[in-house]
């Protein structure tokens, strides 16, 4: 029996301003992703690659068309559901967004203890595991300060990673760093992906990592220009 998707998507349409101002971004757009899927986005600066991704993490809300995560509809639901729905979900951006004064376990576990039901104890341990698991565990007790940069995106990946959330966001995770510590954060991704059934959604200029998807979409002037697994005609 086939899944059913994590995220489905149809007939999406985006706008910015008001009145005489008022611009579409996104035109009709139709995707499924599956659980364990790797989906990278790519397309040029201004196709309205960040503007979907946002509306996929909850970030904004859906305007016109529908968009549902794990079977929920998202458009019409109020603020207060979209923090819940976002609770769902990791993200991962180019900025890595840690904590300074707090540890690499610290960081990690603060993303644990937005459940009430887990205890201190429990934070603490799932928190060191998920470290250990993206190559860490003589890190734990770092501040950011005093790592690369490629540890300090090995702990916004575990972050992200540390609830098994059904869907992880990842905008440019690989932008600031080299060759070789881009591969292996994504190869980190690529494989708890794999071990958590978790879909990953990745927006990149990076084709240096292209391979690790297991589907490509691209977009282009707001609308879903090719996926690898169907062509989309774009309009003349």
């Amino acid at each position: 029996m086939k899944q059913k998707p994590v995220i489905a998507i149809k007939k999406l349409n985006h706008y910015y301003g008001r009145g005489a101002l008022r611009r579409q971004i996104l035109f009709d757009i139709n995707l499924e992703i599956y659980p364990g899927e790797i989906v990278i986005m790519t397309g040029p600066s201004g196709s309205g690659k960040t503007t979907l991704l946002s509306l996929i993490g909850g970030l904004r809300s859906v305007q016109e068309g529908s968009l549902k995560f794990l079977g929920q509809e998202l458009f019409g639901v109020n603020q207060n559901q979209l923090v819940q729905i976002r609770r769902n979900i990791g993200y991962i951006f180019q900025a890595h967004n840690l904590l300074g004064f707090l540890t690499a376990r610290q960081n990690v576990q603060m993303a644990v203890e937005l459940n009430e039901a887990i205890s201190h104890l429990q934070a603490v341990t799932k928190s060191e595991a998920m470290l250990k698991a993206v190559g860490l565990q003589e890190r734990i007790d770092y501040y950011p300060d005093n790592l690369s940069g490629g540890q300090k995106q090995r702990i916004a990946i575990a972050r992200a990673l540390v609830n098994r959330p059904p869907l992880v966001l990842a905008d440019e995770p690989t932008a600031a760093l080299d060759k070789q510590s881009g591969r292996d954060v994504v190869e980190i991704m690529q494989s708890l992906a794999k071990e958590q059934g978790t879909a990953i959604l990745l927006v990149t200029h990076d084709n240096r990592i292209l391979d690790i998807a297991d589907r490509i979409v691209e977009m282009e002037d707001g609308l879903l220009a090719r996926d690898s697994q169907s062509i989309v005609m774009v309009p003349e």
